[in-house]
């Protein structure tokens, strides 16, 4: 089964191909989604700092280890420092901020969250180099000391990668970005494959906007899926990792049910839609 499978990494470690993503899931929510999730087979949350939901996710986590009898090292979560934090010193305190709220001795993966303040991403203008070199250096520290034990970015393009990759002793493991069918980034997909770094895919449903496209919902019928679950199909088949997210029980395990194949002609159908 796809929840059981694992990419393996630039350092080695493994990570599971599916993740729950909590984005715009309430600490209260996220405390059921995951213990949902958990139960249902996921061995993989994507939270942040940003998400303002990590002690929900921490308590989903312990409640779901109790109930299954699992231990801690069986699931791998991931959070993210704020795109807005550029300071080694803050980058240092969300590391152990997040860890505190997850109530977990380390993470799994911890991500700057995005090369710059979410106001002035989409705008030209200052680089942030020289500051997410002092976050990238936070994150070193944290991994030599075990307290994550892997690390990288999230929505990074290729300069910014360039950025961190020119200076550091700890490459970036993962890459998450917005992916799905629609809309692929070639030139960073290109450049984070040649160097080994893993793409994870958020919304990989689109925001919802696939269930609006006839094509893509008409293969979903002929595959016998959900659009969500034909999404997250065409990720892992491009050897990305997606993350999609539900707070209703019956969708979470919807959406982990990915045992089926696009076929390749279907494949390159999708791969022909754009501008979504």
């Amino acid at each position: 089964m796809v929840v059981d499978e694992v990419y393996k990494m630039n350092n080695g470690e493994k990570i599971p191909k599916l993740a729950l993503g909590t984005w715009q899931i309430s600490d209260e929510d996220a405390e059921f989604a995951v213990q949902t999730a958990i139960e249902a087979g996921y061995r993989h949350i994507d939270t942040a700092i940003a998400y303002d939901n990590e002690a929900g996710v921490g308590r989903g986590i312990k409640t779901a280890i109790n109930h299954l009898g699992v231990t801690r090292e069986k699931i791998f979560v991931t959070t993210k420092i704020p795109a807005e934090e550029k300071t080694y010193g803050g980058a240092i305190r969300c590391i152990n901020e997040s860890i505190e709220r997850l109530d977990s001795f380390y993470t799994d993966l911890m991500l700057i969250h995005a090369p710059k303040p979410w106001d002035e991403m989409w705008k030209p203008g200052k680089n942030y180099f020289a500051e997410n070199l002092q976050v990238w250096k936070a994150l070193e520290e944290a991994c030599t000391a075990g307290n994550c034990r892997s690390i990288g970015v999230s929505n990074f393009d290729i300069d910014d990668l360039k950025n961190i990759m020119d200076e550091c002793s700890i490459m970036p493991a993962v890459n998450q970005v917005e992916i799905h069918i629609g809309h692929i980034p070639y030139e960073l997909v290109e450049f984070c494959e040649q160097n080994g770094i893993l793409l994870e895919a958020y919304s990989p449903n689109a925001h919802g906007r696939l269930a609006n496209v006839p094509v893509i919902c008409q293969m979903a019928d002929k595959y016998d899926v959900s659009v969500p679950q034909l999404a997250s199909r065409f990720i892992l088949q491009l050897g990305m990792l997606p993350l999609p997210k539900s707070v209703h029980g019956d969708r979470i395990l919807q959406n982990a049910d990915l045992d089926f194949e696009i076929m390749p002609a279907d494949m390159a159908e999708l791969l022909e839609i754009d501008g979504l």
